[in-house]
């Protein structure tokens, strides 16, 4: 089989938000070949999961999906309490049952075009490397967040086990996936994360305190090693694109209802076409 149809991408749908739950009712496919990147966040429960994925199954050709925090965090209104990797795993699983392809997968391979694209989904979470100005260590950042109050609500809900701590488990995800991402050899890809894969795309943040929990330093040139057609990322709600190197960076959010409310750059609508035939 040779996959043929556009690859669109979108990400933080946020879907125990009821405006972004109706949202999710009206994306529609172009063509019936068509695949979807789910590029994280869809919301913080496994129900929340299992209905958008069972929702967009019924017409997207092809699902991947990569998780973001709010998938990893344990909630009181979750019935799953599971925690850290034991969580990750449990999701990967609820993604397996419906065919949609995962981090765990094996890379699926777009042939729309003459030059085959693997596209790879990737889970790498972050280790406070994206300081703020003025800090030279993880503690100095933290302690910058705190000040600014623009600490994120993964210090609470998104728990590490069976790792020390969120950066340790963000080395292992890096040390199991780069030589993965290595075998490809010269592979066109385009590279599928919730968080950024570089730091220059946190420059646009509010609140630049907020970057340490955004993605490491250790995949800044990944976009170059790996030969990206693309990069396709979320975490940040602030849809747009950017080049860096001359490789094309897709922030596919829709976040929360009052966000996406007041933003005027929605090219191509919710979703954003990262391949199509031709």
């Amino acid at each position: 089989m040779r996959p043929s149809g556009n690859v669109w991408a979108i990400s933080d749908l946020h879907v125990s938000h009821k405006e972004n739950s109706e949202l999710v009712l009206r994306l529609r496919p172009e063509r019936e070949d068509d695949w979807l990147i789910i590029a994280g966040d869809v919301g913080e429960t496994v129900e929340h999961l299992e209905w958008t994925l069972d929702e967009l199954g019924r017409y997207f050709s092809t699902l991947v999906w990569v998780p973001g925090n709010h998938e990893l965090w344990t909630t009181r209104d979750d019935p799953d309490r599971s925690r850290g990797d034991l969580r990750y795993r449990r999701l990967v699983e609820v993604c397996r049952r419906r065919n949609v392809l995962t981090p765990e997968d094996p890379f699926p391979v777009w042939e729309g075009n003459r030059e085959p694209v693997v596209v790879a989904p990737l889970f790498l979470l972050y280790d406070y490397t994206f300081l703020p100005r003025g800090a030279h260590t993880p503690e100095q950042g933290l302690a910058a967040a705190r000040a600014a109050g623009v600490v994120c609500t993964d210090e609470y809900l998104l728990h590490p086990e069976p790792y020390a701590d969120r950066s340790d488990w963000c080395a292992a995800r890096l040390a199991e996936t780069r030589p993965r991402l290595a075998e490809l050899g010269g592979a066109r890809t385009v590279l599928v994360n919730h968080w950024p894969l570089v730091r220059q795309s946190t420059r646009v943040l509010r609140h630049p305190e907020f970057a340490q929990w955004c993605g490491t330093e250790a995949t800044a040139d990944w976009h170059r090693a790996f030969r990206a057609e693309a990069v396709v990322y979320g975490h940040l709600h602030l849809p747009r694109t950017t080049v860096y190197d001359g490789v094309r960076f897709e922030e596919v959010s829709v976040g929360y209802p009052h966000e996406w409310r007041r933003q005027t750059f929605r090219p191509q609508g919710w979703m954003r076409k990262i391949l199509t035939p031709g």
